[in-house]
This record gives structure tokens, C-alpha cells and sequence, in this order.
């Protein structure tokens, strides 16, 4: 079952201890495409509950692998008063081409026609590997709504080449994968959205604060120790339900098991990365 009475104590921690003021629901690290659609639906309107006056941003993930539900989803998220929408590429039956893919999109986008769109790359795991640069060719004529995308690809080629289409700065650059968060930064990524900064979400701000200095040797002490503890738990086996572990044990809230398929972590991996993430000496003693 979800746990809706944790999310208040979740969005004060995220805003009092990580300075964390933007979420992005229903997404990988939260399940959401374990969930059904009810479970979604509830999950959406308890963090728009809970963020009202905390939270900046609400970006609500409406993707499924069927049109009828992303067009559900969308419209409810629209009813509650979500910042934002993402939708994910239908990953069984898959589209093949740009066309294909912008005409799924576009008919999630219309049933939300107020409210800002984000198309959610993430080829790794959907196998849908269009190229984004691609897809923004006359992306906005179809899709008015058309606010950016959750890049979470390790191509920064393809992510390069998008900000430098990006000439009016009109789209965002929401990059996803957390180890190479600097290096987007780098190419021109606007911001992150990832599972590490429920926990790591400080010193990450603390990154992107040395980046905008530019501070580049912090930034880039920052980035290596996040990427040492990631490169550390990856050796283990680190997925989904690890995250929750690591989680819990930094926050103290009970993030629960994950849903089957996803089994949860072991006790000597959590044990392993509490000891590998308290070793790490933080820059200024962060």
C-alpha cells in the first residue's frame, strides 16, 4: 500500500534539510509506473496538499503504456493544480520515429492545455532512444504547451545539442543523471531532477551554487564525492529500492518496501553504504 501520511513529514524534510523546494512525482525512483492509476492519482494530490506554501514546483509524471491513462492522469493533474506534467515514451509497443513519438505527446499535452509539458527521456530504461535534438524541431507549433525535458541520458552530445538550439532559452534542461550532473551543467542544463537529492539534495545545491560562482574546483569536489559513493553502491547493486534504503537511513523516514517485481535491499547493503556515505568528508565541512 502507498503511505500518504509520510509525504507531509517528506516535504519538510526535503525543504528544512536537503533546501529542496521542487519535486517530481510518480516518477522512476517513485514507482510510478508500478502503481495503478488511483495510487497515482492520490500520491498526486497529497504532495500538491502537502507543498501548498512549501513547495515551488510540482511536476507530476502522467506516462503510462496506454494513451487513455497518460490522458487521465493529465487531466487530473491539471484539475489539482500541478506546475507541471512529464510523460514518459510507451515503452511495449514503442514508437519508431519522431512523428510517432510527438503525436503520443501531443495528445497527453492537449488534455492539460494550461499547463507546462516536459517530455521524460529516459532511453535506458524505455528503449525508445529518438533523440531529443530531433524532437524539438517544430516542437512547439504542435505542442504549445511544450515546457522542456527530463534528460536522463548519459548522451551529452544529444543534450548539447538541444541548448544550443535553445537560442531564446524558451526550453528547459532538467538533467537525470546524477553522477554527471556537472557536465551538463557544463553543456548548459538548467537544473536536475534525480533520486540522489533526496538525500544529497544540500550538497548538490551547494554544487550548483560553486557553478554559478564559478567555483569550478568546489563544484567540482562536490560532484566527484557524490560520484565516489554512486560508483560505490553501483559495485553493490544499486537500483530503486537500494535508493528507498539509503533513504530511510538518512532521513529517518520510513520510506517502505518497493513493489514487486523490485525486491528490497539487503541488510549488508545497507549496512555497507551507511558506513561508505558517513565516511565522506564534505567540502567546508558540509
Amino acid at each position: 500500500k502507498i503511505n500518504l501520511p509520510v509525504i507531509r513529514q517528506y516535504v519538510d524534510y526535503l525543504v528544512n534539510e536537503q533546501n529542496v523546494k521542487n519535486v517530481f512525482v510518480n516518477g522512476t525512483t517513485g514507482e510510478g509506473l508500478s502503481l495503478s492509476i488511483q495510487e497515482r492519482k492520490q500520491l498526486a494530490e497529497e504532495w500538491m496538499c502537502q507543498g501548498k506554501d512549501k513547495l515551488d514546483h510540482v511536476i507530476i509524471h502522467v506516462g503510462a503504456l496506454n494513451l487513455p491513462e497518460c490522458q487521465e492522469l493529465a487531466r487530473h493533474a491539471a484539475a489539482i493544480g500541478a506546475g507541471g506534467i512529464a510523460v514518459i515514451a510507451p515503452f511495449f509497443f514503442k514508437p519508431t520515429n519522431k512523428d510517432e513519438l510527438v503525436a503520443f505527446l501531443q495528445k497527453v499535452a492537449s488534455e492539460a492545455p494550461e499547463v507546462p509539458f516536459y517530455y521524460y527521456h529516459i532511453p535506458p530504461l524505455t528503449g525508445v532512444k529518438i533523440r531529443v535534438e530531433e524532437l524539438l524541431d517544430g516542437i512547439k507549433a504542435q505542442i504549445p504547451t511544450f515546457q522542456g525535458v527530463k534528460f536522463s541520458d548519459t548522451d551529452l552530445l544529444d543534450l548539447a545539442q538541444c541548448i544550443n538550439k535553445n537560442e531564446t532559452g524558451e526550453f528547459e534542461f532538467l538533467y537525470g543523471v546524477d553522477e554527471q550532473l556537472l557536465g551538463a551543467l557544463a553543456v548548459g542544463a538548467n537544473g536536475a531532477v534525480g533520486s540522489t537529492y533526496n538525500y544529497l539534495g544540500r550538497q548538490t545545491n551547494l554544487m550548483l551554487q560553486a557553478f554559478a560562482k564559478p567555483d569550478f574546483a568546489l563544484a567540482q569536489q562536490y560532484q566527484f564525492l557524490t560520484g565516489e559513493f554512486l560508483n560505490f553502491v553501483i559495485k553493490l547493486g544499486f537500483g530503486v529500492a537500494q535508493t528507498k534504503a539509503v533513504m530511510t537511513f538518512v532521513s529517518g523516514i520510513p520510506m517502505g518496501p518497493p513493489r514487486l517485481p523490485l525486491v528490497d535491499a539487503s541488510s549488508e547493503f545497507i549496512v555497507k553504504a551507511k558506513a561508505k556515505l558517513d565516511s565522506i568528508v564534505w567540502p567546508n565541512g558540509d
